[in-house]
């Protein structure tokens, strides 16, 4: 970190912070919001949605933690995590966010129900067609965080409507009573977890009630990139083949402990959290409520869905025939590109994570100038893995969907505790979390670590036992 202080710059209005947090929300989409909470709750039924809002909650209570040391440093997370804990930090994250994000599960999920959508039949191919328009439209644009931006802006405002006139169309009274006692953990003969509930899976969704893993530390990129806070000037990653390297800083300034600096930190800390408390927190778990009440209202008790995504086709047929066969097109349809949405985010983030943490392995050798370049090349190389994935023949999308949820619920275990005391050791008093932040993130860190071990622990049973 640069040892010259400097003065926090004026707080923005509201109404110019709020963008990073559709990119966040947009990531968990595809995978807790569309996938695994439906994919439960047509299951096990409604009791367990209580499980869904705890974990947004969770997860918005680490993301401000990650947004707090960006607006008071104007440095991303990880350069803080690099200075606290060591070299081999840059490393680590490049590695578990490109290992748990690599598996193209929601394209795949994404292609099948667009395949039903216009009545094909699904086929890999149609998953790497995808991941080659994910690569087009990053190609596309002039600056990475405003294309990101501007298509998640454009894929929520449109489904999440959407998804909610769908709902009370299909869901009747008793269906709403169903979910008012899931809030609480009452389900049908059970309270808070069935009996036969697939830990790994239910891990997962716990993981993705969110962006999930290293994707919730982008967030610190995004309000960079926003201007943020002491990020006001430090730069963005344009387009390699559109404009010249755009010159990114890297390392932030502490603003200087003044009372009207201190003054002017208490504003925008407010004001972000109310940016993310609306678009991640109110908006993620009201889409993950109505989604899940969408699949058990028109799918559950039909038969037990064991077979991937397969709800998802099911919920069309029944929307259909409850409402017009046009809705159940639709449906698919806003279903298929709200998962789109999400890995195209998902592979910019990975880039961007892994972009920063290359220069913050060796600055002499990688440069920052050089950080559009380094962009394009990660992002590229998930497209090319992805479709190697597909081409091996693993497309099966819960599968591949669950793989990423249990690997990025441990990265979240670890990086929770070293953030959290990071913050309260590095930041000014001022700046500091007090009691209230610190004991819902310290509870976010156990909560995560225990699951994680308690999983490993049924697997490890379970084949032991075989």
């Amino acid at each position: 970190m640069s040892t010259v202080n400097k003065n926090l710059p004026d707080p923005l209005p509201l109404k110019k912070l709020i963008g990073p947090s559709f990119i966040i929300l947009g990531m968990g989409l595809g995978s807790g919001e569309l996938i695994l909470w439906p994919y439960l709750s047509v299951n096990f039924g409604l009791g367990i949605i209580w499980a869904a809002v705890l974990g947004i909650t969770l997860q918005f209570f680490i993301n401000m933690e990650i947004e707090r040391y960006t607006l008071a440093t104007g440095e991303s997370i990880f350069a803080g995590l690099k200075r606290k804990y060591g070299i081999f930090m840059p490393y680590w994250f490049i590695v578990t966010t490109l290992i748990p994000w690599i598996w193209p599960g929601i394209t795949a999920s994404a292609a099948t129900v667009l395949a039903k959508s216009i009545g094909i039949e699904y086929s890999r191919t149609i998953g790497i067609i995808l991941l080659f328009g994910i690569g087009i439209i990053y190609g596309l644009g002039n600056i990475v965080y405003k294309t990101q931006e501007t298509v998640q802006k454009a894929i929520i405002l449109i489904g999440v409507p959407f998804v909610l006139l769908i709902t009370f169309v299909s869901a009747k009274a008793k269906d709403w009573l169903s979910l008012a006692q899931g809030l609480v953990g009452k389900g049908e003969n059970y309270w808070f977890l069935p009996e036969a509930l697939p830990w790994a899976i239910f891990l997962s969704a716990l993981a993705f009630a969110g962006a999930g893993g290293n994707l919730n530390l982008a967030q610190s990129l995004y309000v960079k990139e926003k201007g943020y806070g002491m990020a006001a000037n430090s730069g963005n990653i344009t387009n390699v083949l559109k404009s010249k390297s755009a010159s990114i800083k890297i390392e932030g300034d502490p603003f200087v402990q003044t009372t009207k600096n201190i003054k002017r930190f208490r504003i925008w800390w407010k004001r972000i959290n109310i940016e993310h408390f609306i678009v991640f927190w109110a908006t993620g778990a009201f889409t993950m409520i109505m989604l899940s009440l969408l699949a058990y209202s028109t799918v559950y008790g039909t038969s037990q869905v064991n077979a991937g995504i397969s709800f998802v086709i099911k919920e069309a047929e029944q929307i259909s025939r409850l409402a017009n066969p046009m809705f159940g097109m639709f449906f698919l349809v806003i279903v298929g590109i709200m998962l789109f949405g999400t890995q195209f985010s998902v592979y910019g983030s990975n880039a961007r994570i892994a972009s920063e943490n290359l220069v913050l392995c060796n600055k002499k050798i990688f440069k920052t100038r050089n950080m559009s370049k380094y962009f394009y090349t990660f992002l590229w190389i998930q497209i090319i893995s992805g479709i190697i994935i597909f081409l091996l023949g693993f497309a099966e999308p819960l599968f591949l969907v669950t793989i990423s949820g249990i690997l990025n619920a441990f990265a979240m275990f670890t990086y929770t505790g070293l953030i959290l005391y990071m913050n309260k050791t590095v930041l000014p008093n001022s700046a500091k979390p007090n009691l209230f932040r610190t004991v819902a993130v310290s509870f976010a860190f156990l909560f995560y670590g225990a699951f994680s071990l308690f999983t490993i622990y049924r697997y490890l049973a379970h084949y032991i036992t075989k």
